[in-house]
């Protein structure tokens, strides 16, 4: 006969969270989906990189001091780190309501604004909210069912609601929200030094070069050969180095001013404390180093995703197997004599089976009524043993 065994799977909650992301290592790394552009950030750190220290390097360290590839290294090193805890971390994503939340919240919103009159357009969804002696307006997101946190906002490639959401920068593949944030910048203010100091020392090694056996000798060493195709990587470093200068330079120089605020990119470009209002940031400490220390150095809150929480889902499969006693198997009785002992013993034996009697050739005061066990005859006891 078959029997129905439930078994229980394990399943993580990154596997059923809603949004445009993906995940990697059992939930650990979370990212976008849109990784291209993530991928040719790592191509042109790691190549430049890897053609400075494996060509001007050597050359400089033995010509000037062995101290400038160990700290390139070490710029190196504090760069890709930040790049990779920006690009594989949370950076606040907010869970979406769920069934029962999110009607609750319908009910409180129906009840706030009355029944709307068919035809016309229903108040915008908002609620007012007080933070330092001002009036900040929480909005409600139609996706995720919630009323947004302040400075909170909904990405539209990632699909979710992102506290103290920056922007959405492709470059490391993730949102820049609250998480995050710090990690990016510091990514930005390493690379931008990377980036100067490997432009500045392949500038001074074309000028060590050109000392040697001039400037245009160096150029014009003989195709082909190793210290020409020497020159040719360090031209192509130069050219990298520059044009990636002015966008990182400039990109680092922005955000020092909003981190000096305490303001995002996302309420820059919305004019939310600029604007026609002239409203005051009210997150802003009025203090250049108080503003710098809540947003570089304030504690990280933990996220709230739980990624790696479990879900069981059980699952009902079919065995095959037999049953080893029958339905209509009964018990012996359980106080029996030394005769009756003997007669249970035959009845359970699979050689002897036992005989049945039926009630109706029972006598009329020894018929069983309905549920009764037979009870067996002390004679037939006595006359057996």
């Amino acid at each position: 006969m078959s029997v129905m065994v439930a078994r229980k799977k394990v399943v993580r909650k990154w596997e059923k969270l809603p949004g445009r992301n993906t995940f990697c290592c059992d939930g650990r790394i979370m990212m976008a989906r849109q990784k291209g552009i993530f991928y040719l950030t790592l191509f042109l750190i790691l190549g430049t990189c890897a053609l400075f220290f494996a060509f001007e390097c050597r050359y400089l360290a033995v010509q000037l001091s062995p101290a400038i590839p160990v700290f390139a290294a070490v710029l190196f090193l504090f760069a890709m780190a930040t790049l990779l805890r920006t690009s594989f971390s949370d950076p606040g994503v907010i869970p979406r309501a769920l069934p029962d939340e999110a009607a609750f919240i319908e009910m409180e919103i129906e009840a706030t604004n009355g029944t709307v009159p068919q035809g016309q357009r229903p108040p915008p969804r908002i609620k007012n909210f007080q933070i330092n002696n001002q009036i900040v307006k929480l909005k409600y997101c139609y996706t995720c069912k919630i009323f947004r946190p302040p400075r909170a906002s909904h990405c539209s490639i990632c699909d979710n609601c992102v506290e103290r959401f920056d922007h959405h920068c492709p470059w490391v593949g993730n949102c820049v929200g609250k998480r995050n944030y710090r990690y990016f910048y510091l990514f930005i203010l390493s690379l931008s030094l990377l980036t100067i100091y490997i432009f500045t020392f392949n500038i001074v090694y074309v000028a060590l070069k050109s000392l040697k056996i001039g400037f245009l000798n160096t150029l014009k060493e003989t195709p082909g050969t190793y210290p020409s195709s020497l020159t040719v990587l360090t031209v192509l470093e130069v050219l990298i180095c520059f044009f990636t200068l002015w966008s990182v330079v400039g990109l680092t120089g922005f955000h020092t001013f909003l981190v000096a605020l305490n303001q995002t990119t996302n309420e820059d470009i919305k004019g939310s404390w600029t604007g026609k209002n002239r409203v005051q940031n009210p997150y802003s400490h009025g203090n250049i180093v108080k503003n710098c220390c809540e947003v570089l150095c304030g504690p990280l809150p933990p996220s709230v995703l739980d990624r790696r929480g479990i879900l069981q889902q059980e699952e009902s499969t079919a065995q095959e197997g037999s049953c080893p006693r029958g339905p209509g198997t009964q018990e012996p009785p359980a106080t029996q004599g030394p005769g009756q002992a003997q007669e249970g013993h035959s009845a359970l034996s699979p050689q002897v089976p036992a005989p049945s009697v039926s009630d109706a050739e029972l006598p009329e005061e020894k018929q069983r009524t309905p549920g009764e066990l037979p009870v067996p005859s002390p004679d037939a006891g006595r006359a057996e043993h």
